[in-house]
């Protein structure tokens, strides 16, 4: 059996450092018939650890009567990881919040808290309700735990626990070691239980785990906010911007010293709410996960890594909203989060921008996670968009120089003729010159073994390790290399452009490949599983034995071959109509009329609305399981939208000015929508980094409907 334990500075895996990459999906939030396919999304991506909440509201929303079937199966969730090869985190809550309805508590758990039980303490009465429900867990989950041989190797304890709701003190803390004790006597049983730590939060005996997003959804200002820490190289662990809604002062209540620098929720993306709605972009995510690592993190740890829609209620939506009592109004079922893997499975730039980093950890974590930070200047202030931030993470013999020249939505200094300086016990390693212009952000390796070769310095950044030691190694980066080596002696390096890189894909068959594909590229029963368009295009090295299953070969490229795919005579037809007069009128009455009986507000209020019925035509339609998709894109303009699939509501969406998509293939490839956009007035009170163009002081279209085909 693996054994996982750790030290002050990272985390171990049988007695060797282990630097992993953890990614959050709530399996309670997609289509169970999808799981397989985005857990292999997320380990293509470069995740070795999934967590999930356990949402309670999920599988107690009424008292005593327990669901674990379907889209909340947590057992067939695991049993997927473990197929696909994946270690799990479970967060077992009870209190989660996860932007879920009363932070995951069902309503009838509430109202005893109303009615005298101290909730998240360790009032006996509170204690056996969790009881009954973790033991409910672990029947679902038995044998599945690592002592058993299975994926299940971490839990999480509450959440935020002191810093949103809960107590502090002595108190806070001997309710997190009873939830420990609680989970263990139980049967959940596993060799790591970690707490997030940031904001004041207690942690029992737990290891804490940090967080950092690039904006601050939740605060309640309309104004854009200062300039966000998470872009300075540092040693402060605590991001006091989460949950900053609830002003608790106090940074962290543990000894940093005595525990790893791990992160559980790094900002995937962000999940916007109804008065604030920030963008997450690629280097958004990239700028910041560069910085943790600069900084000395030991884990990288993502919430979200893949979207989501809430289930449907028996008795209410899931939303979070301020007629609950929490501070911000979410959308009723959009949980897409701007994630790396988005709502309906398509991919992100965020998604690219990880992947860079995970994929360099897989092969080389292992090296980089002892290693300490030093950083200059250390007193670098977000607003300062002139001073370079930079640090050198080494051991005595060797490192990697990071740089850091992105700050989010601030115009950065370009800096001309930058020497980096790598540290040794020996004395420094004196990198060429370089030019660093605004807005960049990356890492150089120095005296890097590579197989039988050293590395002394390069421009250049470690991408993947082909077929072993001796085997090729992939660099990547825009600036001219200059590999220099020690005593003359070269590894086999392939160079890739940046975009390349972003592009690229390690997968495993007979051998390690490398593949170049701007979608999905994953192993799967021994084949290449490609996600493409009619038109399919990707380079491949080394040449394989036979090309891909469906794909010709078209020539090469540098040391590539070129291989595509065409899929003829298969495309859907979107046509769409704007509904006017007493038609539109009548229509919107029985659209929102259903959605109410069904539970769902007006969550737009009485903004002025238009609706639109959209047609789709499709040829060669097929099963989303078969590996087709179809994608419906919605370029609208006003407050939100709501789509609606047969008069049920299916899906809505906080305006933020990018185009919305819809799977159809998640849906059954339906040949009628219905969509209803509420109006943005000019005087709303609401932030959005991109406003719509406004006519007559508002905007209520739907101005356009775009279709894209996925095939695999």
């Amino acid at each position: 059996m693996t054994e996982y334990t750790y030290n002050s500075d990272y985390l171990m895996r049988d007695g060797k450092p282990w630097f992993p990459v953890m990614g959050e999906m709530h399996f309670t939030r997609y289509n169970e018939a999808l799981w397989e396919e985005s857990l292999r999304k997320m380990k293509a991506g470069g995740v070795t650890i999934v967590s999930t909440y356990m949402i309670w509201i999920h599988h107690e929303e009424e008292e005593g009567v327990f669901d674990f079937s379907g889209c909340r199966n947590v057992r067939k969730f695991v049993e997927l990881c473990e197929k696909v090869g994946l270690q799990v985190c479970l967060r077992l809550g009870p209190w989660v919040h996860g932007e879920v309805r009363n932070g995951g508590f069902p309503d009838w758990v509430v109202k005893k808290g109303e009615e005298g039980i101290e909730l998240r303490s360790n009032d006996e009465a509170y204690m056996a309700l969790v009881r009954r429900y973790w033991s409910r867990i672990y029947e679902q989950v038995e044998g599945l735990m690592l002592k058993d041989g299975g994926p299940v190797i971490a839990m999480q304890l509450e959440n935020e626990y002191g810093h949103v709701g809960g107590f502090r003190g002595e108190k806070g803390e001997a309710h997190m070691r009873g939830l420990m004790a609680l989970a263990k006597e139980l049967g959940l049983e596993v060799p790591i239980y970690t707490a997030t730590g940031w904001g004041g939060a207690v942690i029992g005996d737990c290891i804490p785990v940090m967080g950092g997003y690039c904006e601050a959804p939740w605060e309640q200002s309309f104004e854009e906010i200062s300039a966000n820490t998470n872009y300075v190289i540092s040693h402060v662990r605590n991001d006091a911007l989460i949950a900053c809604d609830h002003h608790v002062e106090g940074a962290v209540t543990f000894d940093e010293s005595a525990f790893p620098y791990l992160t559980a929720e790094l900002g995937g993306g962000m999940q916007v709410t109804s008065h604030r709605r920030p963008v997450a972009t690629g280097p958004d995510i990239g700028a910041m996960s560069t910085t943790k690592l600069a900084s000395g993190v030991a884990l990288l740890g993502y919430y979200m890594y893949h979207g989501g829609s809430n289930p449907k209620g028996k008795l209410s939506t899931m939303q979070e909203s301020r007629g609950t009592g929490y501070l911000n109004d979410l959308p009723e079922i959009n949980y897409d989060f701007n994630a790396p893997v988005r709502q309906y499975g398509t991919i992100s730039d965020n998604y690219k921008e990880i992947k860079l980093l995970a994929a360099f950890l897989k092969d080389f974590g292992e090296d980089m996670a002892p290693m300490k930070s030093e950083i200059f200047p250390e007193d670098v202030k977000p607003e300062d968009t002139h001073t370079l931030r930079t640090s050198c993470r080494h051991d005595d013999t060797h490192g990697y120089v990071f740089f850091n020249n992105y700050q989010r939505r601030r115009t950065m200094d370009d800096h001309q003729g930058v020497v980096f300086k790598g540290l040794t016990a020996a004395g420094e390693v004196v990198f060429p010159a370089v030019d660093i212009v605004g807005g960049t952000y990356g890492f150089f390796p120095y005296h890097m073994r590579m197989g039988s070769a050293v590395l002394v310095s390069a421009l250049a950044t470690p991408f993947c390790r082909l077929n072993g030691e001796e085997g090729t190694y992939v660099f990547y980066g825009d600036y001219a290399p200059r590999y220099l080596w020690q005593d003359g002696k070269e590894a086999d390096v392939l160079h890739l452009t940046r975009e390349q890189a972003l592009n690229a894909w390690k997968v495993a068959l007979d051998q390690d490949y490398l593949v170049i594909s701007d979608n999905y590229v994953w192993e799967e029963n021994g084949g290449l599983a490609v996600t493409g368009n009619a038109h399919t295009r990707i380079l491949m090295y080394p040449e394989p034995v036979k090309a891909p299953a469906g794909f010709g070969k078209a020539g090469t490229e540098g040391r590539f071959v070129v291989y595509e795919r065409e899929i003829i005579g298969k495309g859907t037809e979107a046509k769409y109509r704007e509904l006017s007069g007493s038609a539109a009128e009548a229509r919107r009455r029985e659209l929102f009329g259903r959605a109410a009986e069904d539970g769902f507000q007006r969550i737009f209020g009485d903004a002025d609305t238009s609706v639109y019925e959209i047609t789709l035509s499709y040829s060669g339609k097929e099963e989303r399981s078969s590996g087709r998709d179809t994608l419906l894109w919605l370029d609208y303009a006003g407050i939100g939208m709501e789509v609606f699939l047969d008069g049920q509501k299916i899906n809505d969406h906080f305006y933020t000015g990018q185009k919305v998509p819809v799977s159809l293939g998640y849906f059954g490839f339906p040949e009628k929508l219905e969509v209803v956009v509420s109006g943005l007035k000019e005087d709303d009170k609401v932030f959005i980094e991109s406003w719509p163009e406004m006519k007559g002081g508002k905007a209520c279209s739907l101005d356009r409907v775009e279709v894209t085909e996925e095939y695999r």
